[in-house]
């Protein structure tokens, strides 16, 4: 009884802060949510409107085309992260010349801060300015402007979150990979297993909980990402890349509709979730199957 008293008191300081910067926040939003409000008008009380903002987002046709650009970056970068990271994790458990170097020099862009990062990355595409549309003109005779193609500043943002967050992907599945067991593999290989059924049928269910709990954590941080987008294109040319983090900045700040924007946020929220849970219901089900009786 002792035991269990003394460690809920020493979990009580990080409860409350958890409980004061993440549930306060959201129960305040769900509030907010439900409200058409404008602290600066010449009414600025709050005024309850029940589900007006959650019926009124079914019909935002920009907010809908912001959900799906949403979904398609973090489909193209997460994906590109994986299979990059993973590559690049095998690569470090070999032994080569100036292994340790490559390996301090890749883990840099993790330390740099996102809006530092979208400032680095304006300055190398930009044209007139930056040197990676002059190579192309020059080399290839290839014309990069993100401000004027849509296509190109779409796939530009999605490079420079796989520069940014390769890395992580790298170190995680690297310790999955440090930590994996040597008997299997070995049994495999005298067994004449290729290489690449020892991936599929070794090496990969073996790494699902560390590729399950990547996945989770770039999901949600490609569907929340804000500032890198902001500093590169600020959501264009046009709405190419008006991720809904930066619909929802627009209508908060410029607009101050502060109502439609918490329900906004709630409903990314809740689609976020859902997203997790059926990726992780869909895994763990492929892993009951394939359990004996």
């Amino acid at each position: 009884m002792r035991s269990s008293t003394t460690g809920w008191l020493l979990l009580a300081p990080t409860l409350f802060i958890l409980a004061l910067f993440g549930v306060v926040p959201f129960i305040y939003v769900m509030v907010v949510s439900f409200t058409q409000w404008n602290s600066f008008a010449a009414d600025p009380t709050m005024h309850f409107n029940g589900l007006d903002n959650f019926r009124a987002l079914v019909f935002d046709a920009d907010f809908l085309k912001s959900i799906w650009g949403t979904l398609k970056f973090g489909f193209f970068a997460v994906v590109s992260e994986i299979v990059l990271g993973y590559f690049l994790a095998q690569l470090f458990m070999r032994d080569f010349p100036g292994k340790g170097f490559f390996r301090t020099i890749h883990t840099l862009p993790l330390v740099i801060a996102p809006i530092a990062v979208g400032a680095i990355w304006r300055l190398l595409l930009t044209p007139g300015l930056g040197p990676v549309p002059s190579y192309l003109r020059a080399w290839f005779g290839y014309d990069l402007n993100i401000s004027r193609f849509s296509d190109q500043a779409f796939t530009a943002v999605v490079i420079m979150d796989i520069w940014h967050w390769t890395p992580l992907v790298t170190l995680t599945l690297l310790a999955a990979l440090s930590s994996l067991p040597k008997d299997p593999f070995e049994q495999a290989q005298i067994d004449g297993a290729s290489r690449f059924q020892i991936f599929w049928h070794i090496t990969l269910p073996m790494l699902k909980p560390a590729i399950l709990a990547t996945v989770f954590i770039r999901l949600m941080d490609a569907l929340r990402t804000f500032d890198e987008i902001f500093m590169l294109t600020s959501g264009g040319p046009g709405d190419a890349t008006r991720f809904v983090g930066l619909y929802i900045f627009r209508v908060v700040f410029p607009k101050k509709d502060y109502g439609y924007g918490g329900a906004m946020s709630v409903l990314v929220l809740y689609l976020t979730i859902v997203m997790c849970w059926l990726l992780y219901s869909a895994l763990v089900a492929r892993r009951d199957l394939r359990r004996p009786e």
